[in-house]
């Protein structure tokens, strides 16, 4: 598989980590930088660069997955998802890293190189990308609603059980 990581100066130190790691594994790793410690980088074009190639790639029939780092994850994390196509989840365990593929079908993962020790945040990586999408109905549905948003803007329509019950309901 080949794997695209994106981070800032934060996540430098497992983004090394994690080329090392999942070479050993037999993935490709791809590299979008930054490639030197610099305490004023900005994240979003090394993120953003990481999604893309994701998109390229998956759009090519390749099998390829993303991980950006950052301090806490959360602006990694929201920038990979303004890459049209892309659902980048937070992970912050062996459970929100297998549901972020096995539920969400993630094609990019996000962590906090300042929220836990390398060797877990290896292992969620590890986790992510060994996961399969499960293919149930129910999550290809809820996928599909947010793909649609995503290329459209479009809402999903609010179910019969919500329809009248107040300031959810549609204005349209």
């Amino acid at each position: 598989m080949r794997v695209h990581l994106g981070c800032d100066h934060a996540g430098l130190d497992l983004k090394s980590h994690l080329t090392t790691r999942l070479t050993e594994l037999g993935h490709e790793v791809v590299d979008h930088g930054p490639f030197v410690y610099d305490a004023l980088d900005d994240y979003p074009v090394f993120c953003i660069r990481a999604a893309e190639a994701v998109v390229r790639d998956r759009e090519q029939g390749l099998d390829s997955l993303g991980v950006v780092i950052g301090g806490s994850g959360n602006g990694e994390q929201m920038a990979a998802n303004k890459v049209t196509g892309i659902r980048c989840a937070l992970v912050h365990s062996d459970e929100t890293a297998k549901l972020a593929r096995e539920h969400n079908d993630a094609q990019v993962v996000a962590v906090g190189g300042r929220m836990h020790s390398i060797e877990d945040m290896t292992r969620f990586v590890e986790v992510f990308l060994a996961e399969p999408f499960s293919d149930e109905e129910r999550h290809v549905r809820r996928i599909e609603q947010l793909d649609v948003y995503d290329r459209t803007g479009r809402r999903p329509p609010l179910p019969e059980s919500a329809r009248g019950l107040g300031p959810a309901e549609d204005q349209d």
